[in-house]
């Protein structure tokens, strides 16, 4: 699809539940991107087959931006459809969410079309490259991020079907990938490396020997088992402990004041394919 009248990209599985996106939603909320921005406009882009992402994540952002606008865009027209009928019940305040949130929606993809030429501060566009080829990921960033505001973020990643398991990467307006961050519930966690399941389309192919991703996450569950000992004061404490003795260790790791969350950023230097591969 090239015409300039046609939406870029392909229908993907459309999975949608409440409250999955909610680990990457306030990860978003506190970041300086959205905080400092003079246009807080926020992209979700591929909502899938309910509107209910783009609702949940402008009532998180709200708190930290009471100005912020979301925009949800899908390729299929049908789901479209279903969220603006959504949106109808939303202002007749038969939801939970405030019947004058600040969201829409319309058709499109990663041309990512905003009336009026505006730019957005923020797209997350979470589950939708995974159905992708690795080869697709790059040109679908660049795309993308050229849409961005100078200061602005791509927010790309995915998750398992009930948000327990998220992994993402922040992209900037040059397309340059910057950092992963994996997020995981604590409570009942057996090992961090179930992440590999979860991990972006740009690197769940690299784990395997050889690669950063795969050292990353090697180094995760060893540490995590060491410190099985620390689980006897709960899982958030056997977790910091396993990141402390990773930042020992000299490895990078970056958001100590997310930690507690079941949160570890890390600069994508750390995790790059070794081939160069996507950034």
């Amino acid at each position: 699809m090239t015409r300039a009248d046609k939406v870029v990209g392909q229908i993907t599985r459309g999975t949608t539940n409440t409250n999955r996106l909610r680990r990457v939603d306030r990860w978003i909320a506190r970041h300086p991107v959205l905080r400092r921005t003079a246009d807080p406009l926020v992209v979700d882009l591929g909502y899938g087959a309910s509107g209910v992402t783009a609702f949940e994540l402008e009532a998180r952002l709200r708190r930290a931006r009471p100005d912020v606008e979301v925009r949800g865009l899908e390729i299929e027209p049908a789901r479209v459809q279903r969220a603006l009928e959504q949106l109808e019940r939303v202002r007749e305040g038969a939801t939970p969410f405030a019947a004058d949130a600040r969201v829409s929606f319309a058709r499109g993809g990663f041309e990512v079309p905003v009336p009026g030429g505006r730019r957005p501060a923020v797209i997350r566009a979470f589950n939708v490259l995974r159905q992708y080829d690795e080869a697709d990921v790059v040109g679908a960033w660049q795309r993308m991020a050229a849409r961005l505001r100078p200061d602005g973020m791509l927010v790309e990643g995915t998750c398992d079907e009930l948000g327990r398991i998220s992994t993402w990467i922040e992209v900037g307006p040059d397309a340059a990938p910057r950092s992963l961050t994996i997020s995981l519930r604590l409570a009942g966690l057996d090992s961090p490396a179930v992440a590999a399941e979860r991990l972006p389309k740009a690197l769940i192919h690299r784990n395997v020997a050889g690669e950063r991703i795969h050292a990353v996450l090697a180094a995760l569950e060893t540490e995590w088992t060491r410190a099985a000992p620390a689980s006897s004061f709960g899982p958030e404490q056997r977790w910091r402990a396993a990141l402390d003795a990773l930042d020992r260790a000299g490895w990078p790791v970056l958001g100590r004041s997310r930690w507690r969350l079941g949160e570890v950023t890390l600069p994508w230097s750390a995790v790059a394919p070794a081939d160069g591969a996507a950034g």
